[in-house]
């Protein structure tokens, strides 16, 4: 194996940190040696992993900066080579001596494989070119040499050279070139690391005509990084939290800086620190950050939230590993609050505290209790909680928390009586929701006392007991005292008079003494009265006394009335039925008695002696102490209502009897013992008054649809009257009925007027049938005659009107005696149509006769003397 070193030796006047010296190549037969690179000057020089050689800073080209050695070693052989590498000054160069003496490195594409003479010929394995290592950033000038490509078959050909890929032919394109007949390759502007690190061309050689003659060989490029990016961070403002009291080494947060550089090599490899951290107190150096992961750690203890609740850290990263003289750098701000841990407990601004309570009052607040706490507000640690220690053996009082203030509010949850209890002494403590931190003790001022004073008022009377039982047999007379019912008054320290009143007694049997008490009957104590619940009265009574304001109480009594024997049974039911004959049927009975054990059953039944007909047509068998049985003695009774007395006799002492009334209907019956007839029904449940009822309800509905219909009937005639003499707005008769129209209202209308035309004038008077003449109608003949009306109606739409208008006043027996209903508009005398008021009905024929008006009653009286033929 054979280790090769190829060195360019570059001659500057100066040495600039940005700027690449050597290019140190090692190579061995397999290439696949690990080799580590070291200078021994690594304060000015440093070799990367690729054997590149530059300048870790500036400085000026001396001759202690003139040579220096690089160091190899195989990682796994641990083999050791080393060369020395001489710095030299630039000489200024011009263009021709550039063009006389170039030194670019040339590149010779290796000899295809080809036939000679009809034998194979050995051809030179493909070189492995080294990449080509380019700065970025370069300032030129451009276009810039980088490497001659050449065929050693261009002595016997003409070749063209080319090169192809991205940053050739291929986007981005236009960054290589190469002279196509000296093979030079050239980059034509700066390049950028960030943007593409590396370039993979392939150079190819053809002839004139295009033929290859060369296999295409890999060129690569190599951008090398230059320190042209700054660290940015990832936000401005970083904020973190730290809860106060926290020991050194508390982890806060991490703050995280980018740098677009290569992050393998120095320009990308960042270091952080702290440059100012504000307030300073208590320590100006209370945070440390790890300068390569970022971290911030507490490095002092002293962390108080009631003293600084916030720091502001400025920090700052730096590449080149943080060197401050060659490192790009920039700086963003951390945010560090300091959070709050329960290490102040509440502390009562009083040792004592007092308030007053009226007696049995309860959800009041007694008094207030204030604390402070140098927590921050409104949190656990802050939020204060109270309790009773001490003096309220009995929970009479509670104490709720203000969220807004956190002050304790003592409230009374219990009554309390004066009389019992003046004045409490509470002892309370004040806690937070959360326990304090460890080694934080509860102050004295933690606990206080508080002296309630309990004021009297005038408190309700009350009965005891109440209700009051009391037991009393019914039908006491009025004026018997029952007992004595008072009420106490809980003022003891008060003088005060209590009077009593009634309030409530359903049956107004009670009285009682406004001064003692004593209740006494008014009325006679029933136990079946309907205010009697279960043998219980109730009667509720007000005590009220004279304190200021008056106070009052009310009791109850509950008389417990015991029964006597003071109702007489009844029979039940009251109506049956029968067959006329004894079989099958038979009545069963019982009795019926307001009064209870022992004063009702048993109960004895019996006939009477009397009528005589009762026990010779009846009998009656007692089943048991409840119930007995009737049936028919003969052997046929005619059918129909029958009154049985029955005497019934309870079991009081002494006993009590009635006699009730049995009403039997006896009725034709079936062979299966049912009633036939049509009275039926009175036996089946319905009994007179029902029936009565049923019919009456018939009756008068049958009237109300008589009377519907009349009233239906003669509001039809109503109607078709009014119809005919008040006709709608357009109806040509409404027109007729105008008044004061001067002339030229009726050139407008679209009807024949002549129909309103005397008839007379318009047919002859011999076909005019006899008739009767209106007595207000102007003559228009000679002779003292009346014009007639027609037999038959009139043409024209006037003679239909008044023709359907006597129809309607002959068969209206509604129409008043006179023909207000006929009158008709005429406006007087010289009217050729005459007077239509007077016209009589068709029916009458002549003069009619108005006497009957006099029996028509007084309002009819004035007519019947006008044309009755009275005095006047």
């Amino acid at each position: 194996m054979a280790l090769y070193l190829y060195a360019v030796a570059t001659t500057i006047p100066s040495v600039r940190s940005d700027f690449l010296q050597k290019y140190v190549k090692f190579s061995n037969c397999n290439g696949k040696r690990k080799v580590q690179y070291e200078s021994s000057e690594p304060a000015d020089f440093k070799v990367d992993e690729d054997g590149i050689v530059y300048a870790v800073r500036s400085f000026p080209l001396s001759s202690e900066h003139a040579k220096f050695l690089i160091y190899a070693q195989d990682k796994e052989t641990q083999e050791k080579w080393q060369v020395a590498v001489k710095l030299s000054l630039k000489p200024t160069l011009t263009e021709e001596s550039v063009k006389e003496s170039p030194e670019v490195e040339e590149i010779v594409f290796p000899r295809q494989l080809g036939k000679h003479s009809g034998h194979l010929q050995r051809q030179k394995r493909d070189w492995v070119i080294p990449p080509i290592n380019l700065p970025e950033n370069s300032r030129g000038p451009f276009p810039q040499e980088l490497v001659r490509i050449r065929s050693d078959r261009d002595k016997n050909l003409s070749l063209r050279y080319s090169v192809t890929g991205p940053g050739a032919d291929q986007p981005p394109t236009g960054i290589f070139i190469i002279n196509p007949i000296s093979g030079q390759l050239s980059v034509t502007k700066p390049l950028d690391r960030e943007q593409i690190a590396r370039f993979h061309l392939r150079a190819h050689a053809v002839d004139i005509n295009g033929n290859q003659v060369e296999n295409p060989i890999d060129i690569v490029i190599n951008v090398i990084d230059m320190n042209d990016n700054r660290p940015e961070f990832l936000h401005q403002v970083w904020n973190g939290t730290v809860p106060e009291g926290s020991k050194p080494g508390t982890y806060v947060m991490t703050v995280t800086a980018i740098d677009a550089d290569d992050p393998n090599a120095l320009n990308g490899m960042l270091r952080y620190r702290i440059l100012s951290q504000a307030p300073s107190t208590p320590s100006p150096n209370m945070f440390t950050i790890n300068n390569e992961t970022g971290d911030i750690i507490t490095v002092a203890a002293g962390l108080d939230r009631e003293k600084v609740q916030q720091y502001t850290l400025i920090i700052q990263a730096t590449d080149m590993e943080g060197n401050p003289t060659y490192g790009l750098s920039n700086t963003a701000t951390a945010i560090i609050t300091v959070t709050d841990v329960n290490d102040n407990p509440p502390e009562f601004t009083a040792m004592t505290f007092y308030g007053e309570v009226p007696e049995n009052r309860v959800d009041i607040i007694v008094a207030n209790l204030t604390v402070t706490d140098k927590d921050q507000p409104h949190t656990p640690a802050w939020n204060a909680v109270y309790r009773i220690s001490g003096g309220d053996p009995t929970g009479r009082f509670a104490i709720q928390t203000d969220p807004n203030s956190n002050d304790g509010l003592v409230t009374v949850v219990k009554p309390i009586d004066f009389e019992t209890n003046r004045m409490f002494v509470l002892t309370v403590a004040a806690e937070n929701q959360v326990p304090l931190a460890k080694g934080i003790q509860h102050p004295p001022q933690s606990t206080a006392t508080v002296s309630v004073t309990v004021i009297d008022v005038n408190e309700n009377p009350y009965f005891a007991p109440n209700p009051k039982i009391i037991r009393q047999e019914e039908g006491l007379h009025a004026g018997t005292m029952l007992t004595t019912f008072t009420a106490q008054d809980p003022d003891r320290y008060m003088q005060q008079n209590i009077r009593y009143t009634k309030l409530s007694d359903p049956a107004n049997w009670l009285k009682i003494d406004p001064v003692n008490g004593q209740i006494t009957t008014i009325a006679i104590l029933d136990r079946e009265s309907p205010n009697v619940k279960n043998n219980i009265y109730n009667a509720t009574f007000l005590a009220s006394d004279n304190g200021i304001p008056p106070m009052s109480g009310t009791g109850t009594l509950q008389i417990y009335l015991l029964d006597i024997n003071d109702n007489a049974p009844q029979v039940l039911p009251q109506e049956a039925e029968t067959c006329e004959t004894p079989d099958p049927n038979s009545i069963n009975i019982t009795a019926l008695d307001y009064d209870i054990d022992p004063n009702a059953g048993p109960f004895a039944f019996d006939l009477p002696l009397s009528p005589v007909n009762i026990k010779k047509n009846w009998t009656i068998t007692r089943l048991n102490g409840d119930f007995a049985q009737l049936n028919l003695k003969i052997k046929f009774l005619e059918a129909g209502i029958y009154e049985v007395p029955i005497i019934i006799t309870d079991s009081g002492n002494p006993p009590k009897s009635n006699i009730s009334i049995l009403r039997v209907k006896v009725c034709q019956c079936d062979s299966n013992g049912d009633c036939t007839d049509v009275d039926r029904i009175v036996g089946a449940g319905l009994g007179t008054g029902a029936i009565i009822a049923i019919l009456l309800c018939i009756i008068i509905l049958l009237i109300l649809v008589l009377m519907f219909v009349v009233w239906m009937k003669r509001r039809d005639k109503e109607r078709q009257a009014k119809q005919l003499l008040i006709d709608p707005e357009d109806d040509v008769r409404d027109n007729i009925l105008k008044y004061d129209e001067e002339g030229g209202g009726e050139e407008d209308q679209d009807y024949d007027l002549s129909q309103l035309q005397q008839p007379d004038t318009v047919e002859p008077d011999a076909i005019k049938p006899v008739g009767i003449r209106r007595m207000d109608e102007r003559p228009i003949h000679a002779e003292p005659q009346y014009p007639v009306r027609s037999a038959a109606p009139h043409p024209g739409d006037i003679g239909d009107f008044i023709n359907e208008g006597l129809k309607a006043a002959d068969n209206d027996p509604t129409a008043p005696p006179y023909d207000s209903l006929l009158v008709f508009d005429y406006e007087g005398s010289g009217s050729t149509a005459g007077s239509l008021s007077s016209l009589n009905s068709s029916s009458s024929g002549g003069e009619q006769d108005y006497d009957y008006l006099n029996d028509w009653g007084p309002r009819f009286k004035k007519l019947a003397d006008m044309y009755g033929g009275g005095d006047d």
